[in-house]
């Protein structure tokens, strides 16, 4: 069967239903690092949108495309905490009840949030259960509608609007580095790339202790691993989904790894050169850059920075020296 690609046109059309809704965020420089790595990088501060992420953008799109009988019965989502963050803040703003699948370790910081924005959660056992099939019981019992993560073209195309943003405002770019967990960021990138820059090399990265993505590019067909484990908490997915699978094998250049301790590093940078607080999820791209992984001596580099929600005492330990 035939999978129905998003395109670069949803991705406008995302952008539209997004205006005046979702935060234009920065594009944020750094003589410091340019200097140190010879490069000229431009950070989209994703940080700074709406509940602290990226996953704003695809929470809200889908929330928008939903049919009146959706709307009225509801939505459900699962995720670690940003998606959850967004999808619940999107159905409140478009009077949607919500409903989200979080994991029992899920950040302290997040799942507050969530119930702050209205949502009922539903806590699971991230090593003993599948949030899927939490979320589907949900599906069938209560004729709640699913928004995933990151496996869908509603989803995807508003992702999609945050790299259409950063090329519009940096402009021509030879390199763009993007945080990947389940790949819709990368993927909406990617479709954004192709449009607007198509001569760009878009690398995801990943945290190496989670490198299912990596590992499927190289084999050609979707690796699902083990629950992984990383201080990357958003990043922690098991596989990839058809859609984003298939945007990512034909589009990327190719698909990187970090250690959490590289995660750190970055983590420090932002704090101490650019006072900036960002999660070490949000941290994958620009570690990825700063440990030059791949060369980008001489290069325009986009980094897209995915997020800052992280718990204060966690970061604080991160931080700390010797840690």
């Amino acid at each position: 069967m035939t999978i129905a690609l998003p395109t670069y046109d949803d991705v406008v059309r995302a952008g539209s239903v997004l205006q005046n809704v979702a935060h234009r965020t920065p594009v944020l420089t750094s003589r410091t690092i340019d200097e140190r790595l010879g490069a000229k990088l431009f950070f989209k501060c994703e940080n700074f949108q709406r509940i602290g992420a990226f996953k704003f953008r695809g929470g809200y799109n889908a929330v928008a495309n939903l049919s009146p009988a959706q709307r009225k019965a509801g939505v459900v989502a699962f995720s670690s905490g940003n998606h959850a963050q967004a999808v619940a803040l999107a159905a409140r703003l478009q009077g949607v009840a919500a409903t989200i699948v979080m994991p029992e370790d899920a950040p302290a910081a997040k799942k507050a949030a969530t119930l702050g924005y209205g949502a009922q959660v539903v806590s699971y056992d991230r090593y003993r259960e599948d949030r899927e099939e939490v979320a589907q019981k949900l599906v069938r019992e209560k004729g709640l509608s699913l928004i995933p993560p990151f496996n869908h073209p509603d989803v995807i195309a508003g992702q999609g609007t945050a790299a259409k943003e950063l090329f519009e405002d940096a402009g021509p770019l030879d390199q763009l580095f993007v945080c990947l967990g389940g790949g819709g960021l990368l993927s909406g990138s990617l479709l954004s790339a192709q449009a607007l820059a198509p001569d760009c090399a878009v690398y995801g990265v990943e945290p190496e202790q989670g490198n299912d993505a990596q590992q499927s590019l190289r084999k050609g067909s979707i690796v699902r691993i083990d629950q992984p484990h990383s201080i990357a908490d958003g990043a922690l997915t098991t596989a990839l989904g058809p859609l984003t699978f298939a945007l990512i094998q034909k589009h990327v250049k190719d698909i990187l790894t970090v250690s959490d301790e590289q995660l750190i590093q970055a983590m420090g940078f932002f704090a101490e050169r650019m006072k900036m607080v960002v999660e070490p999820t949000g941290c994958l791209g620009a570690a990825a850059v700063f440990n030059q992984i791949v060369p980008v001596k001489g290069m325009r580099v986009g980094v897209l920075i995915s997020g800052g929600n992280v718990d204060l005492q966690a970061y604080g330990q991160f931080l700390r020296p010797g840690q």
